[in-house]
């Protein structure tokens, strides 16, 4: 099937270049491209964001002890605890 598409220049000059590199067509590069992407898995990619805690997870929170009215009075410097 034919069809037009719209490609940046920098990337068909590559994609070219590889075709020509690996004695190809540029045909075969696009399909071999279409063909790996699409068979790739397709779940959503989900950022799982590293474990960075400080201290020992068997280890009291020094913070639990407190409300979140005191905390935020500490952080603005409104109260003190102590």
């Amino acid at each position: 099937m034919k069809t037009t598409i719209d490609i940046q220049d920098e990337l068909l000059a590559r994609a070219k270049r590889h075709a020509r590199n690996t004695g190809g067509t540029l045909r075969a590069v696009v399909e071999d491209g279409l063909r790996e992407i699409l068979a790739a898995p397709t779940g959503p990619n989900r950022y799982r964001l590293p474990d960075l805690s400080a201290g020992h997870s068997e280890t009291e929170d020094p913070l639990e002890a407190y409300s979140w009215q005191d905390l935020r009075g500490l952080i603005y410097g409104e109260s003190e605890i102590g």
